[in-house]
């Protein structure tokens, strides 16, 4: 019988590294504990200031109240690399609508022209969608994304010192061009997405290494740790980040990290839920091969997960390329016909 686990633990990333510049060996512990057994927990003390994140939650706000028709001028069924807009209802998870609007956004670089034919997934690179009436979006996005950057390096690095491995091991996939991605995201209550029900967005497993998450204060996230039949809420606590981790971890340590299943439940009529995750994760073209884990900790690892409708891929690109076509069927048929059964 599986042991109920009631809440996802809360670590203070200003306490991660000692004076001399070395990573704090209760801090790497806890992060490990909460990584393997949990897969999910919320860091405090990790650089912005409690106005940073109260302006970014403003300023989703502000955007997503704008009329429809200035929102689809951003439409993500123009842009092969699924960036822009998503109107409501138009997500699709676990094969049923999402009750949320979300703008996609990642590094702002040109579209490759030479993408061989058994790499489709090089064609995610590209530029953004931003409102040009709304010009502080931008701003707020991209700043917000270069201090998540920072977060997720320091964290990966302490995740690499609790595994037994050096600081720096997992830092060549993030080399160059690291594929990062963010979403800014309102979710709707109240059945105006009557298939939805109440899925804001559905349960699923995130895609890259790590996923750095700004809520607000409505709550509504759950996440199901592994071996447990239980859903846990992960309650707001104001300016926190909640972290968990990603596939390509569940992939490299062979589940001794576990890329936890969670979902969001959508918030009742009338209310409005904000959030912005960030998925910091390695370039397209990495493939994340398993790391030499110690005796003791791959005596715990609990393989990767063995689900037949997501399996998991070691090519970053290609796991990302996969979800992406299954969460958004029409911009993958206008951009990717020849990959959509």
């Amino acid at each position: 019988m599986s042991t109920v686990l009631t809440t996802v633990p809360v670590l203070d990333m200003s306490t991660a590294r000692r004076a001399d510049g070395t990573f704090d060996e209760h801090f790497v512990t806890a992060l490990r504990d909460a990584a393997h057994r949990v897969g999910f927990f919320q860091i405090t003390g990790f650089g912005a200031g409690p106005d940073t994140t109260k302006n970014l939650l403003k300023t989703l706000a502000d955007f997503f109240a704008l009329p429809v028709e200035q929102k689809l001028e951003l439409d993500n069924r123009t842009s092969a690399q699924f960036r822009g807009y998503t109107r409501l209802g138009a997500e699709i998870t676990r094969g049923r609508a999402d009750s949320r609007e979300q703008i996609d956004y990642g590094p702002e670089r040109e579209v490759l022209t030479d993408v061989p034919a058994d790499a489709p997934y090089l064609n995610l690179q590209g530029p953004n969608q931003w409102p040009t009436n709304f010009p502080r979006l931008e701003t707020a996005a991209m700043d917000w994304s270069q201090l998540m950057n920072t977060v997720g390096t320091e964290l990966l690095s302490a995740l690499a010192v609790g595994l037994g491995l050096p600081e720096e091991y997992f830092d060549e996939p993030f080399a160059q061009s690291p594929a990062w991605m963010g979403k800014l995201v309102h979710y709707v209550g109240g059945g105006l997405v009557p298939e939805a029900g109440n899925q804001g967005v559905g349960a699923h497993a995130d895609y890259g290494f790590i996923t750095l998450l700004l809520q607000d204060a409505v709550g509504g996230l759950q996440v199901k740790p592994y071996g447990q039949d239980e859903w846990i809420s992960v309650e707001p606590i104001e300016g926190a980040l909640v972290v968990n981790i990603g596939e390509m971890l569940e992939v490299a340590t062979n589940g001794y990290l576990m890329a936890t299943i969670h979902r969001v439940i959508a918030p009742p009529a009338g209310v409005d839920r904000y959030s912005v995750p960030f998925f910091f994760s390695p370039r397209l073209d990495s493939v994340i091969n398993p790391v030499p884990l110690p005796a003791e900790l791959a005596a715990d690892a609990r393989g990767v997960s063995d689900d037949p409708q997501n399996p998991m891929l070691a090519s970053y690109g290609a796991n990302v390329l996969k979800g992406w076509l299954r969460a958004h069927p029409q911009t993958a048929k206008a951009h990717y016909p020849q990959l959509v059964k």
